[in-house]
């Protein structure tokens, strides 16, 4: 096609434009009648025939941006930051140093810092993919019953009294994330005991999206101490003597076990001093259960607290996530329960509160996600692919462990200031480490180390092809600040 033609075809259509003034809609908006009869200009220029298209349209156009109005202005709607950990992942990401190391990330990487996708969860998908019954209907508000049942039986264990006796109330959710939402907001519309504060205790420090969550749903939030940063271990009398000056009736949050972020859990003594003072102060416990069977690699002994409370009678509620131990991050597999304590009306209790947790679920998220759960229950109800998940839980663990007893001896070899005994003595995904925000600082712009300001390390981004890299890191900034 020549240039010329082209033109020619263009100034037609100007042409041809121009001679026809353009059609409105008869369905003129309030807002277009009001600039209509406030301007003069406006009306000479809508009906001038002899103006030309071009301004005509950039009239309609200077029109509507000098009145541009929006509900959201920002003294409304300010600014949110970052996401701290997101934009972590993002900084690191964006460094083109072939010597970055990620410790920020809460995933699981293999010794190659990879993602690992789980052996049994591979056959489990193979299972899954050749299962000529396999569809993608809804599925229940509360979830796949196959997963549910066979997820309480791994908090609770099998022989639970409270399932034995219906004690227990089950729902699909998303993910972790997705039941901890759920249960704050079951309990900022029905946790109603009389003289009951309704704030919910959180550890000092705490997983940060715990915060939002339940002010998200207009529970209060206050803080009860956790980490003793002189021993970077656990400050249980701090602990208890919060959780007896708490206003009875308080809802306590509660790390199941690997506890986000510092890694420091009690002993099950320390749980059960705990208990003791909760049961005398009527406080509602709360588990959250992101890492059964990724701490220590046994899935009774992560399961422990929340046992114990059990057997003390206490009426809960958990939420479980499988995105760790399964590795479905991306699945957001995860589970709410509720568990009434022994009484003669537990399973009319317990089906009343059933009844309105899926008319919550129900207004949520209509139905839970069916792959992940698909995956988990396919693992969790067959018995040969159950043994074959907690030899995977082992490995996974076990590469974890031995990855804080690489470090802890590196640290100490090198005689690096301080004590490193905490590295070891914690547990799970996260340690904290014990570094000052300005050591962190540097460990990002002179060695290419990411982590988070607080000095929480993600132990699985640890390999043994990188740290001896970050302990000689480590060690170069500790000794600079003393």
């Amino acid at each position: 096609m020549s240039s010329d033609s082209a033109s020619n075809r263009r100034t037609a259509a100007l042409s041809s434009s121009s001679s026809s003034p353009p059609s409105f809609s008869t369905a003129t908006s309030p807002q277009a009648l009001s600039l209509s009869s406030s301007s003069p200009s406006s009306s000479s220029s809508f009906s001038s025939s002899s103006s030309s298209p071009i301004s005509r349209l950039q009239n309609i156009a200077n029109h509507m941006s000098s009145s541009t109005i929006t509900s959201f202005p920002a003294d409304a709607v300010p600014q949110a930051p970052e996401d701290a950990l997101f934009g972590l992942m993002r900084a690191y990401r964006a460094d083109e140093s072939p010597d970055k190391v990620d410790l920020g990330i809460g995933a699981y990487r293999d010794d190659n810092a990879k993602p690992w996708v789980l052996p049994v969860v591979k056959k489990a998908d193979e299972i899954l993919r050749n299962d000529p019954e396999l569809n993608h209907e809804y599925l229940p508000i509360a979830g796949l019953a196959s997963f549910t049942s066979r997820a309480a039986e791994l908090l609770l264990s099998p022989s639970s009294p409270a399932l034995a006796e219906k004690r227990v109330a089950s729902v699909q959710t998303i993910s972790g994330t997705g039941a901890c939402h759920l249960g704050g907001l079951f309990l900022s519309k029905f946790y109603k005991v009389a003289g009951a504060s309704r704030t919910v205790y959180l550890s000092n420090p705490t997983w940060a999206n715990h915060n939002q969550i339940f002010t998200n749903v207009g529970l209060p939030i206050a803080q009860y101490p956790y980490f003793d940063k002189k021993t970077k271990g656990l400050d249980i009398e701090g602990m208890k003597r919060a959780l007896a000056d708490a206003p009875d009736h308080s809802i306590i949050l509660l790390h199941a076990c690997a506890h986000n972020p510092t890694g420091v859990d009690p002993t099950l003594a320390q749980w059960r001093e705990i208990a003791e003072v909760m049961a005398a102060k009527k406080h509602f416990p709360f588990f959250d259960c992101a890492y059964q069977g990724f701490a220590s690699g046994d899935l009774d002994r992560d399961a422990g607290a929340i046992r114990l409370f059990l057997e003390l009678g206490f009426e809960l509620v958990i939420a479980q996530s499988f995105a760790k131990n399964f590795g479905l991050y991306g699945e957001r597999a995860g589970c709410f329960h509720f568990v009434a304590s022994p009484s003669s009306n537990a399973a009319e209790i317990t089906t009343r509160v059933a009844s309105q947790l899926a008319i919550l679920q129900r207004s949520e998220i209509s139905n839970p996600p069916i792959y992940g759960a698909k995956i988990a229950s396919t693992v969790l109800n067959d018995k040969a692919l159950f043994a074959e998940w907690k030899e995977n839980l082992l490995t996974m663990s076990g590469r974890i462990i031995a990855m804080r007893k690489a470090l802890r001896a590196k640290l100490e070899e090198l005689g690096t200031p301080g004590t490193w005994n905490h590295i070891t003595d914690q547990i799970g995904m996260f340690s904290f480490t014990g570094l000052t925000e300005a050591q962190v600082l540097k460990l990002r712009s002179e060695f290419h180390i990411y982590m988070t300001k607080n000095g929480r390390i993600s132990m699985a981004g640890l390999n043994t092809k990188n740290v001896d890299y970050f302990a000689r890191a480590v060690d170069k900034v500790v000794r600079e600040a003393q």
